[in-house]
């Protein structure tokens, strides 16, 4: 596990590609001849991996994918609320799209050293050779694609940058995905289904991020005939081909500890020990409500550091989560009790395990909360502090409250194949097999019953027909399953729904404009090179 998760600076060689690194600085005594050993090149493979964690599980990720969304909004706290208002302060001096813009061109470039240096490692046995050139071609593959959903025309890089280079172009869109597909159809004919270290690259991974790049790029200008097609082919590969199968519960996907399941199929990993840790896995934090100041509650890890960073809209807890009495994925992702941690006798007696807290998802009235010895917080009560609270990310295992998270972030898994596959078949027409994917993730999120007879009155609720569904029911049901999962804003802008979605549910959020279908690009990026660089649209 340690192996990948040293994300080992290569400044001596690395840069964005299009970054003037005038202020390098020596933090090894490595040389650069070192790459061109096996060690050499295991460490390169291993650093490819760096970009993850500058992606998942972080602020900076979390922020352009969660919130300014249909489904999330602000909390109170934060100084990137304009993210999701879409205000003039999202402009190119934005801290989270230079960070991604930088930390990911890096991470390309790492993975640069191992595809062009491969054949130059004279002690690397060939079955190594095409494993770590497999992982990288799937890593670069994976930034470039983040890359270009959120900024559009990027520059391309396929090479090592082994000199300053000030010069920097935008690649057409056409080039990238081209490119991007070609990594991913090479990674996995390198890649093995299963890897001996979890957390590495696989070849159903790769075929995972292939159908969520054709299907992306099928409703894009840039849509090839066959998209469509080959979406649904690799997303049905990999439900068919290998072992995967969808858990029996939903909340056990995210159940801390069980991370590595079979229905995961690429997480990014991080870990506790200091040597090894990005100090940004926040997740566990960004979605809390403020417990911490309730009566009969404190903060401990166990609840969670509330920093109150993003709410649920009430589309999403309203609409979206309408059904509780057949569908489990409200009770199973969110937290809606709150138990005394915190003991007292005002203005009540609370012992320790009472219930402090309680969000019943209706409106109550006066009568009901005075009524209670507890908060009883009304549906039509929530507040920017006070909400029902995302858990699929809580990190009971930090070494304390100040600590980050040290949990690994599913990125790929199964029950999103299937969604793919539903998007891909209504697109080419077949709306019964896009019903039948479908009814696979809803069938498993139906309530057990007490009777198998009662389990099946829960599962026949829960099915759909053909004539259900449309876009606007899979970005539903994507945000049912997917919530938090950072795919929202992606999702919406796939689907050309983002501006439509986002003014009818986000009240916070009207100021959502077309220039917002791209982020924009990060003035340092501007600034620094040598030749003309646009910027997009409206910034």
């Amino acid at each position: 596990m340690k192996n990948i998760l040293w994300a080992i600076a290569l400044l001596a060689i690395t840069g964005t590609g299009c970054n003037k690194m005038l202020d390098e600085v020596v933090v090894t005594n490595t040389t650069d001849d070192f790459y061109n050993t096996r060690n050499g090149f295991k460490t390169a493979v291993n650093a490819s991996y760096a970009g993850m964690r500058i992606f998942y599980s972080t602020e900076r990720g979390m922020t352009l994918t969660v919130v300014g969304t249909d489904t999330y909004t602000n909390g109170s706290d934060g100084n990137f609320k304009f993210a999701n208002q879409y205000t003039s302060q999202l402009d190119a001096r934005y801290d989270h799209v230079r960070e991604l813009w930088n930390g990911l061109y890096q991470s390309i470039n790492n993975s640069n050293v191992v595809i062009d240096r491969a054949d130059q490692v004279k002690d690397l046995d060939s079955a190594s050779k095409s494993l770590g050139v497999g992982e990288a071609l799937f890593c670069r593959a994976h930034y470039h694609f983040i890359l270009l959903q959120t900024f559009g025309n990027i520059p391309l890089r396929l090479h090592e940058n082994k000199e300053i280079n000030t010069a920097a172009t935008r690649d057409t869109a056409s080039k990238v995905y081209d490119a991007i597909i070609s990594d991913l159809k090479m990674a996995a004919q390198y890649l093995p289904a299963v890897q001996n270290e979890w957390g590495r690259a696989t070849r159903p991974a790769a075929e995972h991020l292939l159908a969520r790049v054709y299907l992306t790029r099928a409703s894009s200008p840039q849509a090839q005939p066959d998209d469509y097609a080959n979406a649904d082919k690799y997303a049905e590969g990999v439900i068919k081909n290998y072992s995967f199968k969808l858990l029996d519960d939903p909340g056990k996907v995210w159940a801390q500890g069980n991370e590595n399941n079979v229905e995961t199929i690429f997480a990014a990993q991080y870990t506790t020990d200091p040597l090894y840790a990005s100090p940004d896995n926040n997740a566990c934090r960004f979605f809390l409500m403020q417990y911490d100041v309730l009566n009969g509650m404190q903060r401990d890890l166990a609840n969670g550091t509330p920093w109150k960073r993003f709410r649920p809209t009430a589309f999403l807890l309203d609409t979206l989560y309408k059904d509780r009495v057949h569908d489990v994925r409200y009770e199973k992702f969110f937290t809606t009790v709150w138990f005394v941690n915190k003991p007292t006798t005002t203005p009540w007696v609370m012992k320790l395990g009472d219930t402090a807290v309680y969000m019943p998802g209706r409106p109550v009235t006066d009568a009901e909360i005075k009524s209670k010895n507890y908060l009883l917080v009304s549906s039509d009560k929530y507040t920017e502090r006070l909400y029902p609270s995302l858990n699929k990310f809580n990190d009971a295992l930090r070494p304390d409250n100040q600590a980050s998270g040290v949990r690994p972030f599913i990125a790929f898994r199964l029950a999103e194949t299937y969604l793919i596959a539903a998007e891909a078949l209504y697109k080419l027409g077949n709306a019964q097999g896009a019903a039948d994917m479908v009814n696979a993730v809803r069938m498993r999120a139906a309530r057990q019953g007490s009777t198998p007879a009662e389990t099946q009155v829960n599962q026949e609720a829960m099915k759909i027909k053909a004539t259900d569904v449309d876009i606007d029911f899979l970005l539903d049901e994507r945000g049912r399953e997917l919530i938090g999962e950072q795919l929202a804003w992606f999702d919406l802008k796939r689907t050309g729904k983002l501006i439509e979605r986002v003014k009818k549910h986000n009240p916070d959020a009207g100021a959502v404009e077309a220039k917002y279908l791209l982020r924009p690009i990060p003035q340092d990026q501007i600034d620094r090179s040598s030749t003309p660089f646009p910027q997009n649209p409206g910034y």
